[in-house]
C-alpha cells in the first residue's frame, strides 16, 4: 500500500461503499466539497484514516497572490486556524452495511501518487464500490428537480445506471479529480461511479448593477437528488428528511430574489426568462418507490406463504 496513505481503524461491515468527494473544479453548488462534509456530521461518521498531503500542494503560484495558498485566522496576533489541504477518510455503518466517507483536496501535483494512494486505501479498507460526487453549472429551473449524469469505470456498470434517472456523460475535455479516478479504478478493476448535479446558474451580464450572473453556491436540491440516487444504491437508509426541509428553504429564498430582480429591470424580463427556462426544461424524475412498493409486495407474499 501507498505510504501516503494511512488507517488505524478497518471497518468489518460485509458490505461496504465509499462516497468520495473534494473541493474541486467541477464543484457547483459545493456538491462534491460540502456534501461529503455534510454527511459527517449528520451521521456523526468517526475518522478513520488519511492521505498525507505531502507533495500533492502548492503553496503559492507566483503572480496570483491567494490563489492556492492556505488560508490563516489571526485573532488580535495569534494564529487561531490554518486550514491546510486535507485528504480524511471516514466510517458510517454497521457489521452488515457501511460506507466510507472521503473528503479530499484536489491535488495540485503528482496526480498519480495521489490516485495511487486513494486507490490503494480502497482496496485495503474491502470498498467495493467508490461513488464519486460532482456539479456543474448550467441554465435551468431553479425549482425544478435537478438533472443528473454519470459516469463508470467498468462496462458492466452501464446497465445499473439506467435505473437511475442519470444521463450518461458524452464529456470531452479537462479531466477533473473524479474523471481521472475514474479511469485509474477501472484499470485496477474497481468498481467506480459518480454522480454530477447540474445547479442552476443565470447570466446577468446585462444587468449591471446585479453583476455578472447569478448561481447557487450550497444547492440543497442538487445535494437530495444525488443522494436519494446513493441512499437507493447503497441501501444505506440515510434521512433526508434535514435535506428535504433545506430544499423547501431555498426555494422560498429563491422566489422573493426572482421578484426582486424582476423590479430591478422590469424591461430585461427576468421572470420571463425563467419561466421560458422553465417551460423548454424536461425534468427527469428519480422516484425509486416502485423498487420500494415490490419489495413490500414481495415481502407481504412471503409472509402469506409462511402462514399457509
Amino acid at each position: 500500500m501507498s505510504d501516503a496513505v494511512e488507517i488505524w481503524e478497518k471497518p468489518e461491515a460485509r458490505q461496504l461503499y465509499m462516497i468520495a468527494g473534494w473541493r474541486q473544479w467541477a464543484d457547483a453548488g459545493s456538491v462534491s466539497s460540502s456534501l461529503p462534509r455534510y454527511l459527517v456530521r449528520q451521521t456523526g461518521a468517526r475518522q478513520i484514516g488519511a492521505i498525507n498531503p505531502t507533495g500533492f500542494y502548492l503553496f503559492q503560484i507566483p503572480g496570483t497572490h491567494d490563489l492556492v495558498r492556505p488560508v490563516v485566522k489571526f485573532t488580535e496576533g495569534y494564529p487561531e486556524a490554518l486550514d491546510t489541504p486535507r485528504n480524511e477518510l471516514f466510517y458510517t455503518g454497521d457489521s452488515e452495511r457501511g460506507v466510507v466517507i472521503f473528503v479530499g483536496d484536489e491535488p495540485h501535483l503528482d496526480i498519480e501518487r495521489y490516485a495511487t494512494a486513494l486507490l490503494d486505501a480502497v482496496e485495503a479498507l474491502g470498498v467495493q464500490r467508490i461513488i464519486g460526487l460532482g456539479g456543474v453549472y448550467g441554465e435551468l429551473p431553479y425549482d425544478r428537480e435537478r438533472m443528473v449524469s454519470s459516469v463508470y469505470s467498468k462496462p458492466e456498470l452501464k446497465d445499473e445506471l439506467s435505473a437511475f434517472a442519470v444521463e450518461l456523460s458524452n464529456y470531452h475535455g479537462g479531466a477533473s479529480i473524479g474523471s481521472y479516478i475514474c479511469r485509474r479504478a477501472g484499470e485496477r478493476d474497481i468498481e467506480y461511479v459518480a454522480f454530477y448535479a447540474m445547479v442552476p446558474t443565470y447570466d446577468l451580464s446585462n444587468i449591471t448593477q446585479l453583476g455578472n450572473s447569478i448561481r447557487i453556491e450550497n444547492d440543497f436540491m442538487a445535494w437530495l437528488g444525488v443522494m436519494r440516487r446513493i441512499n437507493h444504491m447503497v441501501k444505506m437508509d440515510f434521512d433526508l428528511s434535514d435535506l428535504e426541509e433545506k430544499s423547501k428553504h431555498l426555494l422560498r429564498l429563491m422566489d422573493p430574489k426572482v421578484e426582486e430582480l424582476d423590479s430591478v429591470a422590469p424591461q430585461l424580463g427576468v421572470r420571463a426568462y425563467l419561466r421560458r427556462l422553465s417551460e423548454e426544461f424536461t425534468e427527469t424524475t428519480f422516484d425509486p418507490l416502485d423498487d420500494v412498493w415490490e419489495a413490500e409486495l414481495r415481502r407481504l407474499l412471503d409472509d402469506n406463504a409462511d402462514d399457509t
